[in-house]
């Protein structure tokens, strides 16, 4: 183990169990009277559990408002939301929903108090003006398994179509106060869903391990995801009680420590694709994870044992094929061999969409390639020429 030097930003306050969403009300009130409350349209404010956190909320003497997003969420909902609520004197944001929820939330908290617009500071695209901060008091709560975004800086907004982007606006100011990981809010998520929000956490998982920055702090939390991951996924996704809830749990774990750790030391070329091919495509974020995983790995690995065969990341690929396929005795190679066999037959029986099933040709490479050098590629393992990046799309074509 090399002990080089590293820094770890700040992390929210970590709530995480059964049942502790009902907490939140009492942490809210910590921040004032009056709540604005983001949620998706259905996956929570559709259930029972809804009346009861307003009401719990009331009972705390506090107020509240109810904005809804559906969808990857853009500027334009951002700007459009924080005009709205901005003279509501409103004191906390709360956040319940998947990773759009989150991020759409994490932005206008940050921006409530200032009033301009997020282009202002959206990376590469923005006028590249400097947040200072501050943010609303943010809480997040995780209703998916996916994004790891309660425990991140960045608020990743889109636009799509031919001019499209996917960028982030980042900024420490924007972590949340708390992230209240309830594992019983994944009840309602459909399988499909959990299986891209799943392939989502292990990709960010397995890219923070064996990312250039990486480091023996983020390798354990990693190694510690990965396990749960292995742990729980194929439970909480085939929804077999009573394994199912043991593997929500397992899920929710694996999820946080992803965003933590690509909070720490970033991702590579699968998320290095996702920014174009969301940007451009009607394609969710955990389908382009889990279904460019197993060949991203595997260009990674050639790359590598052609270019720089002593590049520590080999070996920690082998350690997550001998983790992944429980068989201890397997060399190095034949254990990235397994590690690259089984992350296909991960994407086959989770019947993962190709790219072709969203438009996506061949013609579009060159588009997709040139735009995939932002900042997850530039912490993948090796840099990839662009003949290696367009090998990989057209495995998943």
């Amino acid at each position: 183990m090399q002990f080089s030097s590293f820094s770890i930003s700040r992390l929210p306050r970590i709530i995480f169990g059964s049942g502790r969403i009902k907490e939140v009300p009492a942490l809210a009130a910590e921040y004032g009277q009056t709540a604005l409350l983001i949620t998706g349209k259905h996956s929570f404010c559709s259930t029972p559990r809804w009346p009861s956190f307003t009401a719990s909320l009331e009972a705390k003497g506090m107020s509240w408002l109810h904005v809804t997003v559906s969808g990857e969420p853009s500027p334009e909902l951002v700007d459009q939301t924080v005009s709205q609520f901005r003279s509501e004197a409103i004191d906390v944001v709360i956040a319940i929903g998947g990773g759009s929820v989150l991020d759409a939330a994490k932005a206008i908290a940050g921006l409530l108090p200032h009033g301009n617009s997020v282009m202002d500071h959206l990376e590469g695209v923005g006028k590249n003006i400097t947040y200072r901060g501050p943010s609303k008091p943010f809480i997040a709560v995780p209703t998916t398994a996916g994004t790891g975004s309660e425990a991140t800086k960045n608020a990743v907004l889109s636009v799509q179509g031919p001019e499209g982007f996917k960028k982030s606006f980042r900024d420490e100011c924007l972590i949340p106060e708390y992230a209240v990981i309830d594992p019983d809010l994944l009840v309602s998520c459909p399988r499909e869903l959990v299986a891209a929000d799943g392939m989502d956490a292990f990709t960010q998982l397995l890219e923070s391990y064996v990312s250039l920055k990486a480091n023996p702090f983020i390798d354990a939390l990693a190694w510690s995801g990965m396990s749960a991951f292995k742990d729980g996924f194929f439970a909480a996704w085939e929804g077999t009680e009573p394994t199912a809830s043991h593997g929500r749990a397992a899920m929710a774990y694996a999820a946080l420590l992803s965003g933590i750790t690509l909070a720490q030391v970033g991702l590579g070329s699968v998320h290095g694709l996702a920014s174009p091919l969301g940007a451009y495509f009607p394609i969710p974020h955990g389908v382009v994870c889990g279904t460019l995983v197993a060949a991203a790995t595997d260009v990674n690995i050639k790359a590598m044992l052609t270019r720089e065969p002593g590049n520590q990341a080999l070996a920690k690929y082998a350690q997550v094929g001998r983790l992944l396929t429980g068989h201890a005795e397997m060399d190095d190679t034949e254990a990235r061999t397994s590690l690259t066999s089984l992350l296909t037959d991960w994407s086959e029986k989770l019947q993962l969409p190709r790219l072709s099933s969203y438009g996506i040709t061949e013609t579009d490479f060159p588009l997709i390639v040139a735009n995939s050098r932002g900042s997850s590629m530039q912490t993948n393992p090796i840099a990839l020429t662009d003949d290696e990046i367009n090998t990989l799309l057209v495995r998943r074509l």
